[in-house]
């Protein structure tokens, strides 16, 4: 009998293992923009497409959005996102919504207060935060949008709302107000995922800083979100090559898994979109090497606006249509 129920046990794990989906996703926030200024997209066989179907064509499972607070033009706006999630949930596809808390982008570089939030202090700011996100979240449910995961700030690498709760000054600040946006979003939907997100995985030890600063605060997340560019890690001078991104990133997260006891999730990739073969070599190693060499703790990988051309280098499409770099994202192999 011990040993039928062994195997029982042994079996209902194997299957549960075998449910549990790998995430092959994109950031297409920009979609409505593109339709605006009447870009158009197309296949590999030349069939125009507007960008959430062509996503779904290639095989993607997964879509992210980002909310801007007060955009000009509507931008992300909570609408203008609830349009564009209403397209990619009609395509079978999983919602990740990115709160940036700011009217425009949000990075380790800038975190901008929103306009209209400037005057605010400490527990305005709070409330103000946690209404933004009730109101978007509401806004999606109450329109039969099943959100999976949501970002409690874009990068976080220095915090958010600048100054204050720009982490090298004010570490208890930035947990406080990422606490708010996690109860925010727990109390709409109980059973999201909530990430907290920063840049360059390759690099451990923001994510040291950061991290242990919410731990100190007794801040809650779910997740850990991170970003893999091997073209901005050497920009910056974190890593000599590619191979060193890839490398550094994997043990990176797997260290991070075992140090926070939770998952982490490669929420932003990109490549060259000039060098498509060395792209598409380069997201299957990164993908292959999440699946299997992470112990599971790595459920999935984002590839950040893949449309995007010429301005941004490391979209994945040339001629308004997909290079093979998005070969790699095909969920369905």
């Amino acid at each position: 009998m011990k040993k039928i129920i062994a195997l029982l046990f042994s079996a209902c794990l194997s299957l549960g293992v075998a449910a549990q989906e790998f995430w092959l996703g994109a950031d297409i926030s920009g979609t409505s923009a593109l339709e605006r200024y009447g870009v158009k997209l197309y296949n590999n066989a030349g069939e125009e497409r507007d960008n959430v179907t062509l996503m779904h064509e290639l095989g993607l499972n997964a879509a992210r959005f980002r909310v801007w607070v007060n955009p000009r033009d509507g931008e992300c706006d909570m609408y203008d996102v609830l349009a564009m999630a209403k397209r990619a949930q009609a395509q079978g596809m999983a919602i990740m919504i990115d709160f940036h808390y700011s009217d425009w982008w949000a990075d380790p570089g800038k975190q901008n207060i929103p306009a209209r939030w400037c005057q605010y202090n400490y527990e305005a700011m709070k409330r103000a935060l946690a209404m933004h996100t009730t109101e978007t979240l509401k806004l999606l449910k109450n329109n039969g949008i099943d959100v999976k995961w949501v970002q409690i700030g874009n990068e976080t690498t220095n915090g958010f709302l600048w100054p204050m709760a720009h982490t090298p000054e004010n570490m208890k600040q930035y947990a406080g107000l990422t606490e708010a946006g996690y109860r925010a979003a727990k109390k709409v939907y109980p059973h999201v995922t909530c990430i907290v997100h920063l840049d360059a995985a390759c690099d451990i030890d923001r994510y040291h800083t950061i991290f242990n600063g919410l731990k100190k605060y007794k801040t809650h997340f779910d997740m850990i979100g991170v970003s893999v560019y091997p073209y901005w890690d050497m920009e910056a001078g974190l890593t000599k090559n590619e191979d060193e991104t890839l490398e550094r990133v994997i043990a990176n997260i797997n260290t991070l898994a075992q140090e926070y006891g939770c998952p982490v999730m490669i929420v932003e990739t990109g490549y060259e979109a000039k060098r498509p073969e060395a792209g598409k070599a380069f997201m299957t190693r990164l993908i292959d090497a999440a699946r299997n060499q992470t112990n599971g703790n790595c459920p999935g990988v984002f590839y950040w606006a893949p449309e995007a051309e010429g301005h941004y280098p490391l979209g994945a499409f040339q001629n308004h249509r997909p290079t093979v770099i998005m070969d790699a994202f095909d969920s369905r192999k």
